[in-house]
């Protein structure tokens, strides 16, 4: 059993689920860490769901969660950019969950002239939201990209992430931006913050050795690998050298996981 637990930050998909289908004993996992009382956060890369459509997308699949437990790469660019430039104006190219966390963090949302430009998944992004983005930029705007995820699952397939966009504005401009999502470590560092504990204090639990465990290990966390998604045991060498990172614990299956956390 893992010791002195004074947060979990638990990875979504992946580690919870697979797109809409729950992962075998999520649901008695959560449950476990109510009763036990161990603080905890869902913590996601996505930044086109709001915490409230995080949160109802777990309970659609039987996952008791509620809004205030979900932490988005959304609330960590924002909260960054807040923290940097209070009030600052900024430039959204995103979707609803970038949009509303922005507001909520007191930035006001402007169409010229941004002080900061912030990015996250867009569907709607075009050609025109490349030459603004790539303008606002060049005249000095601050890149701000909410996660660097190159592909994402779909109902019919991969699909283009938020770093693919990213990656399209940092090659028209020349400027890297800063990332906020897994696997750097600002994601983690606000969500262990949200739980009132440093980052050494808090545990990482994810699937993806390249995203939760490399993230968790970047902001000095103790980290879980659950080999229920990008990681298995054939592949795990291969990511242990390419991340340079090796996971504190390994749980073949949520079930070992509840074990070693004694839930």
């Amino acid at each position: 059993m893992i010791s002195e637990i004074k947060g979990l930050l638990l990875d979504l998909d992946g580690t919870l689920f697979h797109g809409g289908i729950m992962i075998p004993g999520a649901d008695s996992l959560i449950s476990g860490l109510r009763a036990k009382e161990i603080p905890f956060l869902f913590v996601t890369n996505n930044s086109s769901r709001t915490p409230a459509g995080v949160a109802e997308h777990l309970r659609a699949m039987g996952i008791e969660a509620h809004e205030r437990e979900v932490c988005t790469s959304s609330l960590a660019a924002a909260a960054y950019v807040a923290e940097e430039s209070p009030g600052a104006s900024v430039a959204i190219l995103g979707e609803e969950g970038l949009r509303q966390a922005c507001l909520e963090a007191g930035l006001a949302l402007v169409e010229e002239q941004p002080q900061y430009v912030i990015q996250g998944i867009d569907r709607s992004f075009t050609y025109h939201s490349l030459t603004r983005a790539a303008r606002w930029i060049t005249d000095g705007a601050s890149f701000v990209l909410t996660n660097p995820d190159l592909m994402l699952p779909s109902d019919d397939g991969m699909v283009p992430g938020a770093g693919t966009l990213g990656a399209a504005i940092e090659a028209a401009t020349g400027v890297a931006p800063v990332v906020i999502g897994k696997p750097k470590r600002h994601l983690v560092s606000y969500a262990a913050a949200r739980l009132g504990i440093e980052p050494s204090d808090a545990v990482v639990v994810g699937d993806n050795m390249r995203t939760d465990i490399a993230a968790g290990a970047h902001a000095g966390c103790r980290t879980i690998l659950v080999l229920t998604g990008v990681t298995t045991t054939g592949n795990l060498d291969h990511y242990k050298e390419l991340t340079g990172v090796t996971p504190d614990e390994i749980c073949g299956d949520l079930a070992e996981l509840r074990t070693l956390l004694g839930v």
